[in-house]
């Protein structure tokens, strides 16, 4: 029998349907686990196919390609190196299922099947997989392990089970994305499983962006006694490595400050959510580079920010589009902002084109005052002045709206919508304006842009304006942020009705009420949304999914 254990933890960056790809990440992760005499390498869940895999899991030639390689895996493991415990879809007896698969002397050894399926937020796991029976612990280099696949830690049977049945350490393979206090509940859960059962925990998550969804990594190991002694790099990948001994008919890691990653504050862990799902966005998916307006507002300054940060300045290109209402202070803080980001700024002037849109529509338009239709016309001058340099020189379009215009639809079809990613999409004003401080006084490490300033101070002091007309302001048509996030945050992701915000609260019910209904009228807007990073609990898209037809709107 075993006393002593070195495990390693691979908190790896797959990407979805790229299954040699990610194969390869797992041997090269193999070979650092080798080579500081580890016994068993852990990964992320499904990280042969990438998480989540969604629709390919219906493919046959799919599942074929992952056996395939699972089997080339396992083959490796016949040189007496480690051991590993690998996330990745299972066939069996004509079901899929998510699984964890001990591969050990040459051969698939073991197979656990995640019991527990999430069915909520993001998570549509029962419609493409099976769920498995409660699983019984598995024997990896003498030591009993009770495997768990992500969601089955969130719940005592599975844990339970496994320790009635002689599991000795409980082990976590997980592709749990990230928003805003997760690492706390993830933790919380942990602890409870561990308390319940006395054993320690290991808990490998996946790190990387998939589209809307960012991981954060934060692997941890929790001792006997529930308290964390080690902990991965937030938002890095790599291999980190923990050793145990067997006491007391327990097994304990060996732990200390230096296995303890600092977590970030708030502000960083958001700006690092976004720099990483707008890097893994435009390189997975083989774009050169982003391309966005730069108006001189906070909102573009900090998306030219975070491309920067996540891409380098020579693959982000400004484009400043001014109006006969685009102020000279405007100007000059686009200017500014490229200059201290170190990207390419070109300006183009619409007014021509808004001149001749005026011109062809003056026969249809006679005997209407303007309205809001031109300044729409000016919006969408601009998305199709972007989508042609797109379509010209190949860089996606990055569109800089945030939560509270999309929550409000204070933002134009077709116009300032235009984009193939919208980093600030689960970003309200309020939090835009915190991460523009963050990033203007701070840059932490991985970031690619400039250690100084990323917008001149002015940018984030000014009243924001859209600039579609004289003397505009936000606030013109909408309430102070302050006000309008925090009605929007208890609409949306509390889902408080408009009275109970109203009574919990000193902002009138008149107020609350208009902006519930400005919310549900945009709903048609936000289904034609780019996507953007999620860092919320209920983010716009595949978690807030109200109906277009809906007569429920007045009784909120």
């Amino acid at each position: 029998m075993a006393d002593t254990l070195k495990l390693a933890l691979a908190q790896l960056n797959p990407t979805v349907g790229a299954i040699r790809a990610n194969a390869a990440l797992v041997r090269d992760a193999r070979d650092k686990a080798a080579a500081e005499g580890a016994n068993l390498l852990i990964t992320g869940e499904l990280v042969l196919c990438g998480y989540p895999p969604e629709d390919l899991v219906y493919r046959p030639a799919f599942l074929d390609m992952i056996e395939s390689e699972l089997q080339a895996l396992a083959a490796l493991t016949a040189d007496g190196g480690p051991a590993l415990l690998v996330g990745a879809p299972w066939r069996q007896n004509g079901a899929v299922y998510n699984a964890a698969l001990v591969l050990d002397g040459g051969v698939i050894q073991d197979i656990i099947l995640k019991h527990h399926l999430p069915n909520y937020g993001v998570f549509d796991e029962v419609r493409v997989f099976s769920a498995g029976p409660l699983p019984q612990p598995v024997t990896v280099r003498g030591v009993r392990m009770g495997v768990m696949v992500c969601e089955d830690m969130w719940f005592p049977d599975v844990s339970r089970s496994l320790a009635c049945n002689g599991a000795e350490l409980l082990v976590v393979l997980n592709g749990s994305p990230w928003e805003l206090d997760k690492i706390a509940e993830r933790q919380q859960h942990a602890a409870a499983r561990v308390g319940e059962t006395g054993l320690a925990l290991v808990y490998v998550n996946q790190v990387g962006g998939q589209d809307e969804l960012v991981f954060d990594g934060s692997s941890f190991v929790l001792g006997c006694d529930a308290a964390v002694c080690h902990a991965a790099s937030p938002w890095d990948e790599g291999v980190t490595f923990c050793t145990w001994s067997r006491r007391d008919a327990r097994w304990w890691p060996d732990g200390g400050a230096s296995s303890l990653a600092a977590y970030p504050r708030r502000e960083e862990y958001i700006y690092r959510a976004l720099v990483l799902g707008l890097r893994d966005y435009v390189t997975k998916n083989g774009f050169p580079g982003v391309l966005l307006g730069l108006s001189g507002g906070i909102d573009s300054a900090l998306s030219a920010a975070i491309a920067v940060d996540a891409l380098g300045a020579d693959r982000v290109w400004c484009v400043m589009m001014p109006s006969v209402y685009t102020s000279r202070e405007s100007l000059d803080d686009a200017a500014e902002v490229a200059r201290l980001l170190g990207c390419r700024l070109d300006t183009i002037p619409i007014a021509p084109a808004v001149e001749a849109w005026d011109q062809m529509l003056a026969p249809l338009f006679s005997g209407h005052l303007p309205d809001i239709t031109e300044e729409n016309l000016q919006s969408r001058t601009r998305g199709v002045i972007l989508m042609g340099l797109s379509n010209k020189f190949g860089p996606m379009v990055l569109s800089t709206g945030n939560k509270s215009e999309m929550s409000t639809g204070y933002a134009t079809l077709y116009g300032d919508m235009c984009g193939g990613y919208s980093v600030l999409k689960d970003i309200y004003k309020t939090t835009v304006f915190a991460v523009s401080e963050w990033r203007n006084s701070c840059c932490s490490q991985g970031l690619l842009g400039p250690a100084g300033p990323v917008m001149p101070r002015r940018v984030i002091d000014k009243p924001p304006t859209a600039e579609l007309r004289h003397d505009q302001k936000d606030e013109d048509s909408l309430p102070p942020y302050p006000v309008l996030d925090s009605i929007l945050e208890q609409l949306i992701e509390e889902r408080k009705s408009v009275s109970a915000v109203a009574a919990e609260t000193d902002y009138p019910h008149a107020e609350v009420e208009r902006v519930w209904m400005l919310l549900n009228r945009a709903e048609y807007k936000r289904r034609q949304a780019p996507p953007g990073v999620k860092i919320t609990r209920c983010a716009f898209g595949r978690e807030r999914r109200y109906p277009l037809t809906n007569a429920f709107v007045k009784l909120a």
